[in-house]
C-alpha cells in the first residue's frame, strides 16, 4: 500500500473515531433533557440567590421543574429571588432558615449555593432529610466534610451532584475522551492555569451587621466571628475561616479537568509554594500561588493561579503526553499537537456546561438514580480534596505526603509534633454545637 494510502486511511479512521467519541458525548449529555411531553414534576429549593440566581435561571427552562423556595439569609436577595421566579409564573417563598425548606416534605431537591463554610454541612443535612442535592464547587470546607458527604450520600442513596460544570461540557467531554482513547500517547502531566484581577478589600473593624442580614445564620456551622464589612458578602473567599482562597474558588474547575484527563484519584504527594505579594490588606489567603501533586504511576499535576493580573498565563488545562499535547479552554475549544508540536486537530468553543450540568442532576433525581450523575460526590470530593492538600500544604510549609487510596495525610509526612498538630487542625474544622449536633457526625 502507498504511504499516501496509509496516511488517508489513518485520517480517515481518526476522523470516524472523532465522530463517534464526539456523538456518544453529545447523547450522553443532551439525552439527559425532558423527553416527555408531561415531564415528571420535580420540586425544589436553592440556597443563596447570588450564584443560586444563575442556577434558578436554568431550572426554570426545564419543563415540570418548580422552584417552591428560596432560602436565603439577605432579605434583600430573598425578596429578588421570589420576585424573579414569580416573573417567570411561579411562586416561590423565601425562607431564611435551612431547617425550615429541608423540613418540607414537598421538595424533592436542593441546591446549595451558599459560601464554602455551608457547603458540606447544607449537603449532609440534606442527605440526612432525605433530599437529593446538588451543591456548588468546591464540595466542602476542610476535608473531613468530603469524607461526610461521601458518607451521607451513600447512607441516604440520593443523588449528590458537585457542581463542577465542565463535566457535562460537550467540548469538554469529546476532549477527555480522545485523551483516553490515547490521542497523545500516555498522559503524564496535566497543567491547569487561573487568572483574576481581585482588588483590595482594605482593613474593617468589627460592626453591627446590616438590617437585612441574618448573620447568625450566614455563619450558620461556622464558629461565631463578630461582622466584618469586608467579609459578607463575596469576600469571604480570601478568609480560612469562611473560603478556600482562588484555589478553592475557581481553581478546582481546571482542577478536576486535569483530574479527569489523567485518571487519578488520589496523590502521593503535595508541593505548594505562593504567598500574599500585592495588597496589605485584612486578606489571609495566597494572591500568588503555585501547587504540584505527584500521583501513583509517573504522572503529576500543576497549579498557578494569580489573582493579580488579567494577563492569561497558559490555556484553562493542557496535557502533556508521549506523543503531543492537548489545550483545553474554558469553554469546551481545545487543540491537539503532535510530538513535533504541529497541530493536527481544533474543536471550537462549545459551553463550559452548566445548562446540562444542572439537566443531568434533574434527570438523575426524576430517576432516583445516582449511577447519572456526571459528577456525583465522590468524584467531587476527590477534585476538592487537591485544593485543600494545597493549601495545606501552602500554611504548614510542608511537603504533604498522603495515601493514594484514600487521599489521607501520612504520619511520616510530619517533621515534628507541632506539624501534625497543625495539620489534624486544618484537616477539620470546629463547628458551632448547635449545628454539628444536627449534622449527625461522628466529631
Amino acid at each position: 500500500m502507498q504511504e499516501s494510502s496509509k496516511r488517508d486511511r489513518r485520517d480517515f479512521l481518526a476522523a470516524a473515531s472523532a465522530s463517534v467519541a464526539l456523538a456518544t458525548s453529545m447523547r450522553m449529555v443532551h439525552s439527559q433533557e425532558p423527553a416527555s411531553e408531561n415531564p415528571q414534576r420535580t420540586v425544589v429549593g436553592i440556597m443563596g440567590f447570588s450564584r443560586g440566581r444563575d442556577l434558578a435561571e436554568e431550572l426554570l427552562k426545564i419543563p415540570g421543574v418548580e422552584i417552591k423556595t428560596i432560602c436565603e439569609t439577605d432579605r434583600l436577595r430573598g425578596e429578588s429571588g421570589v420576585r424573579r421566579i414569580a416573573e417567570a409564573g411561579g411562586k416561590a417563598t423565601w425562607e431564611v432558615d435551612i431547617r425550615s425548606m429541608l423540613d418540607d416534605k414537598e421538595i424533592d431537591a436542593f441546591f446549595c449555593a451558599a459560601p464554602n463554610h455551608w457547603h458540606g454541612p447544607a449537603a449532609i443535612l440534606g442527605c440526612n432529610a432525605g433530599k437529593h442535592v446538588y451543591v456548588e464547587k468546591p464540595a466542602c470546607h476542610n476535608p473531613q466534610e468530603g469524607e461526610w458527604m461521601v458518607q451521607a450520600a451513600q447512607r441516604s442513596g440520593k443523588c449528590v451532584q458537585v457542581g463542577n460544570q465542565r463535566r457535562s461540557s460537550v467540548g469538554c467531554r469529546n476532549a477527555i475522551a480522545k485523551l483516553h482513547q490515547g490521542v497523545i500517547g500516555k498522559v503524564y502531566l496535566a497543567r491547569a492555569f487561573f487568572q483574576r484581577m481581585r482588588g483590595p478589600i482594605g482593613t474593617e473593624v468589627d460592626s453591627v451587621p446590616p438590617e437585612h442580614l441574618d448573620y447568625d445564620l450566614w455563619q450558620g456551622p461556622a464558629p461565631r466571628r463578630a461582622f466584618r464589612k469586608n467579609v459578607v458578602h463575596y469576600n469571604w473567599h480570601w478568609f480560612w475561616h469562611w473560603g478556600n482562597g482562588e484555589l478553592g474558588n475557581n481553581g478546582v474547575h481546571p482542577l478536576d479537568l486535569c483530574r479527569w484527563g489523567l485518571q487519578v484519584d488520589y496523590p502521593t504527594r503535595t508541593v505548594s509554594s505562593g504567598g500574599r505579594y500585592r495588597y496589605s490588606d485584612d486578606q489571609e489567603t495566597p494572591d500568588t500561588h503555585q501547587v504540584a501533586w505527584e500521583f501513583e504511576g509517573g504522572k503529576q499535576i500543576h497549579y498557578e493561579g494569580l489573582s493579580t493580573t488579567k494577563r492569561p498565563n497558559g490555556p484553562f488545562v493542557s496535557f502533556v503526553g508521549y506523543d503531543g499535547s492537548l489545550e483545553l479552554d474554558a469553554d469546551g475549544g481545545y487543540q491537539i499537537f503532535d510530538a513535533d508540536n504541529k497541530l493536527v486537530e481544533s474543536a471550537p468553543k462549545t459551553d463550559w456546561g452548566q445548562r446540562d450540568h444542572v439537566h443531568n442532576f434533574i434527570e438523575a433525581v426524576r430517576g432516583n438514580d445516582p449511577s447519572r450523575l456526571n459528577q456525583p460526590v465522590l468524584s467531587g470530593h476527590q477534585s476538592t480534596l487537591l485544593c485543600h492538600l494545597g493549601n495545606i500544604a501552602h500554611r504548614t510549609g510542608q511537603v504533604i505526603l498522603t495515601d493514594s487510596r484514600t487521599g489521607r495525610v501520612k504520619p511520616e509526612s510530619m517533621l515534628d509534633g507541632k506539624s501534625s498538630e497543625l495539620v489534624a487542625g486544618l484537616w477539620r474544622r470546629e463547628y458551632d454545637p448547635r449545628w454539628e449536633k444536627l449534622m449527625g457526625v461522628d466529631g
